[in-house]
């Protein structure tokens, strides 16, 4: 077993059931970018950063029983659930490795929607630039989500509570 497949699944452990493959896309990126050790590459995609690494990794989970995924119908789309299986809690408990206590910031993030933290997300992804740029490439990126100033205000003042949650 792979370190960072076990770093997913104490993740799981340590928050609980993620609903939905963009959320769960999201907290990992953003919990990534507040120095949590998870080494997935992500580039920006249709719905923010995406990981085709993490897709893997998740697919890979659920193939070997660690993970339990379930495919729930919803008005028109599919939502997926995910959760640590009892087999996983038992691998868990003899894997030895040393991952931060995140409980804290990746319950906090569950809370949110997925809407919320595409737009969080997309605003880490664009770090480097100043908050004028960062609002213009959302604004023009995320056109179709009609994100306000004030969401825009919201999702930095979220980064700067998560920032200061975090341990370094």
């Amino acid at each position: 077993m792979l370190k960072d497949h076990a770093k997913l699944m104490a993740m799981f452990e340590q928050t609980g059931e993620i609903i939905g493959r963009k959320k769960l896309q999201k907290i990992i990126y953003i919990a990534k970018k507040m120095n949590v050790p998870f080494h997935e590459r992500y580039n920006f995609h249709m719905f923010g950063p995406y990981s085709e690494e993490l897709t893997l990794r998740i697919e890979e989970l659920c193939n070997l029983g660690f993970l339990d995924e379930v495919k729930e119908k919803k008005s028109g789309y599919y939502q997926y659930r995910y959760s640590l299986t009892n087999e996983g809690e038992k691998f868990l408990k003899l894997y030895d490795f040393d991952l931060p206590k995140m409980d804290d910031l990746t319950c906090a993030m569950n809370q949110c929607s997925s809407r919320f933290l595409e737009l969080v997300s997309t605003i880490l992804y664009f770090d480097d630039l100043p908050k004028d740029e960062v609002k213009e490439k959302v604004m023009t990126l995320k056109r179709k989500q009609n994100y306000t100033d004030d969401d825009i205000d919201e999702a930095y003042d979220y980064i700067e509570q998560l920032q200061q949650t975090v341990v370094h």
